[in-house]
């Protein structure tokens, strides 16, 4: 008879969590994960036009489901959380595969999957810890995100078009990928340094 309460309010957040998966939103960033696979076989096949209109898809998704979010109030916790990770994930796989493809150098490739684990591992921590879940990218976070977007459509455009004005912006793009990884890398380094002293101020206070 005592455990029928405490079952109650653990459906109740079964119910609340698959609702959250079933929200548009959250659909679309579903829908992003599942073309990463598809994304990675058409680049070791060296299908890349098919791979730049799927990584092409996959950033239209991104848009929609922030437009989703706002326009029909779905705006969930669990989609803060899967968004940016999906994100991460799409782009650290996408940086991977192409270097291990040969176009695009071991320097930039480290850099961005480094810094992205890095943030991870940190936000995991920080969150089980002492429960943090203001991770909100900064300024630099986002130069970086587009310089990082701007970088892999380019590369793989440049696989089947490839007159000078791709070929440069390719280069800047990655060019400004390594600064802004770096510089939001230490940015957010400390970005959670002044966090964590403030929650420990107002912890002893």
């Amino acid at each position: 008879m005592s455990s029928r309460p405490s079952a109650a309010p653990s459906v109740r957040m079964k119910l609340r969590e698959i609702a959250q998966l079933r929200a548009a939103p959250n659909q679309l960033t579903l829908l992003r994960l599942c073309i990463i696979p598809f994304l990675v076989l058409a680049i070791l096949d060296h299908d890349y036009q098919i791979a730049f209109w799927l990584f092409v898809l996959a950033g239209i998704t991104d848009g929609l489901d922030g437009l989703l979010a706002r326009w029909l109030q779905q705006r969930t916790v669990l989609g803060q959380y899967l968004d940016p990770m999906a994100d991460k994930l799409l782009l650290s796989t996408l940086f991977l595969v192409l270097h291990h493809e040969g176009l695009i150098s071991l320097r930039v490739t480290v850099l961005v999957f480094g810094r992205d684990l890095g943030i991870v591992m940190v936000g995991a921590i920080l969150y089980a810890s002492i429960g943090m879940k203001d991770f909100r990218p900064s300024l630099f976070g986002k130069a970086n995100t587009l310089a990082q977007i701007i970088a892999l459509l380019t590369v793989l455009l440049s696989q089947f078009y490839a007159p000078y004005l791709v070929l440069l912006v390719k280069h800047w793009s990655l060019a400004a990928t390594v600064v802004f990884t770096v510089v939001s890398g230490f940015h957010y380094a400390w970005l959670m340094t002044r966090r964590l002293s403030g929650s420990t101020v107002t912890a002893n206070n």
